[in-house]
This record gives C-alpha cells, sequence and structure tokens, in this order.
C-alpha cells in the first residue's frame, strides 16, 4: 500500500482509490427475510445506497429463511441472529454477509438458545442481542469480526420481546416491547463495551411491542419508529432520545401509516424504514421512506422493496455505533 502523507492532487486521488480501502465506500442499507402479505417466509436479501433515492436491489440470499431476527453491523459486515424458521419456530441459527460484497450469508455461530422477536444493537466492534420469546432478559455478546457462539452479556431491566434495538459508539439503547399481553414503555441502556446488566433510560410515549429493527440512530440522537400498542393497534408516531442522555422519548413526527414489525437503518444523516405491515399481515406494506435524522418531520418517499414484507431485519454500514 502507497504512503498517503501529504496534499494529493486529484490525479494522485484516483490513483490510490483502488490501495485505499475506505475511499469512497458508499453507505448501503440492507434488509433481509421477513414475510409477504401471503404470510410466506422469505429468504431474499436486497439493499439499497443510502444517499440515492430508488427501488431496493437484489443482494443475495440467507442461509436459512428468517424473520423476527434481530440485525446489527460493523463497518464491514452485517449479522442477523436468531428469528423464526418456516413452520413458525424460534431459531438459534446466527448469519454474517459482507456489506460491501454481493452474495449469501454464512453460518456465525448460535445463541445459547432459542430466540424470535430479539433485539440487536451493535459498535463497530460488538454486537448485543436482548430478549426475545417469553419470559427472557437475557442479553448476549459476539465479536463481529469474528464468527463465533454468544457469551452471556448481562439482564434487561424486564423481560420482554419485540423491542428495538439503537446505539452510539458507546452507549446502546433496547427500546419498548412486550411480555404476555404487555407492551411495554420501559427503554434500558447498556455500556457496549464493559458487560452487566442495564439501567433504566426512561419511558416511550405509551407502550409499544413489535418495534422489531425499527430503531436506528446517529451518534447522537435515536428515532423509534412505528410499533404495536396496547390495543394491538399500529402506531405511526416516531419518537427520539438523545442517546447520551438519559429520560423520556420526544416526539419527532409520523411515518407515512401505522406500521409495525417494520425495519430500520440509517447512515447517519438519514434514517430509513423499510416493509413492515399494519394491523395484520395481510396489510405487509413495501414502502420504503426516510426522515433526516438532525430534523424533526414526517417520512418522505424513498422508494420500494422487491415485493410486501414484515418482521424483516436491517443493517447498514452507517450507523450511530460506528
Amino acid at each position: 500500500m502507497p504512503n498517503f502523507n501529504g496534499v494529493w492532487s486529484l490525479t494522485t486521488q484516483l490513483q490510490y482509490k483502488s490501495d485505499w480501502p475506505f475511499f469512497l465506500q458508499p453507505t448501503r442499507a440492507i434488509y433481509s427475510g421477513g414475510e409477504n402479505a401471503s404470510s410466506t417466509l422469505q429468504n431474499v436479501i436486497e439493499f439499497i445506497t443510502t444517499t440515492s433515492l430508488g427501488d431496493a436491489t437484489d443482494f443475495g440470499d440467507l442461509s436459512t429463511p428468517n424473520r423476527r431476527g434481530a440485525g446489527f453491523s460493523s463497518t464491514t459486515r452485517g449479522v442477523i441472529a436468531g428469528g423464526a424458521n418456516t413452520s413458525g419456530s424460534a431459531i438459534n441459527e446466527i448469519q454474517f454477509l459482507t456489506i460491501a460484497t454481493l452474495g449469501n450469508t454464512s453460518d456465525f455461530g448460535d445463541l445459547s438458545g432459542t430466540r424470535t422477536w430479539v433485539a440487536g444493537l451493535s459498535n463497530s466492534t460488538r454486537g448485543v442481542v436482548g430478549g426475545g420469546n417469553s419470559g427472557i432478559n437475557t442479553m448476549e455478546y459476539v465479536t463481529i469480526a469474528t464468527e463465533s457462539d454468544v457469551t452471556d452479556f448481562g439482564d434487561l431491566t424486564v423481560a420482554r420481546y419485540g423491542a428495538g434495538g439503537l446505539a452510539s459508539t458507546t452507549r446502546g439503547v433496547f427500546c419498548g416491547g412486550r411480555e404476555g399481553s404487555s407492551s411495554k414503555d420501559e427503554m434500558d441502556y447498556i455500556t457496549i463495551a464493559s458487560a452487566g446488566n442495564a439501567t433504566d433510560f426512561g419511558n416511550l410515549s405509551q407502550g409499544k411491542s413489535y418495534i422489531g429493527d425499527a430503531c436506528t440512530s446517529n451518534s447522537t440522537r435515536g428515532l423509534i419508529m412505528g410499533g404495536s400498542n396496547s390495543s394491538n393497534a399500529a402506531v405511526d408516531e416516531v419518537e427520539y432520545i438523545t442517546v447520551g442522555s438519559t429520560g423520556n422519548v420526544t416526539d419527532f413526527g409520523n411515518l407515512s401509516s401505522g406500521r409495525f414489525a417494520l425495519a430500520a437503518t440509517t447512515n447517519g444523516d438519514r434514517s430509513i424504514s423499510a416493509g413492515g405491515q399494519g394491523d395484520n399481515t395481510s396489510d405487509a406494506r413495501n414502502i420504503i421512506e426516510y426522515f433526516t435524522i438532525t430534523s424533526t418531520g414526517n417520512a418522505t418517499d424513498f422508494g420500494d422493496l422487491s415485493g410486501t414484507k414484515t418482521e424483516l431485519s436491517g443493517v447498514s454500514n452507517g450507523h450511530g455505533g460506528l
């Protein structure tokens, strides 16, 4: 590799392009799995370039078709942990993909047990998953660059499934979820680099569950998009928190329609949501829309997924934990 010292001319920059791994790398948002409006499980992975409006493009396939899994990522790898298989049974598989390279997923390792509706978050090195199923308050982690099984991290403040996760470079926040018939408004936070139990962060405006991968953040602000309330109705609310400060949510704006079980990703400037459903699976959507994360307001249309999808997973190489 050449010496990159000094001030470069445009010609020199172009000469060095192939030798510098981070030069002009686009931020990708990748959406995988889920099920369509006919309740058919999907193995398709598709992606968008977050700075350019348009429809999603085929990326590859999951090695195990999946829905309700947790997505998290580094700058180079996307990871999908747990979820449910064709029969609806919870699984323990963890799969990964290389964000810059189109292709199928590969095996990463296993969770300590089968988990569905599990939440995930990460910084650049460590991914943490929390909750899942009914009665689970466990958090577990992996080092994203190294394929392996999970290691115990600690416990959430309350057991829950269907929560969402977001992160800055140092702090992760788990938002909402459900236990039994009760939707939760609790938010918990952790220090990603230090294993231990979660601490109370604050509260959502109401109990919300089936948030799925619909939480996203830049390095300072986190957004929580949609969800299902205690009356099992899909909501269009988008709320935000300042990740570095504990406290309750503030209103941000609205999705174009009430949805839960959607996936959300970010490039640090745009927060982009994809898919999800209204009050039932037959109302699954293919919509992709975005927000400018630093400015409150309602969603703007971005494009479409290849088909209707709900309970899908999302990862990107530009989120707030990187």
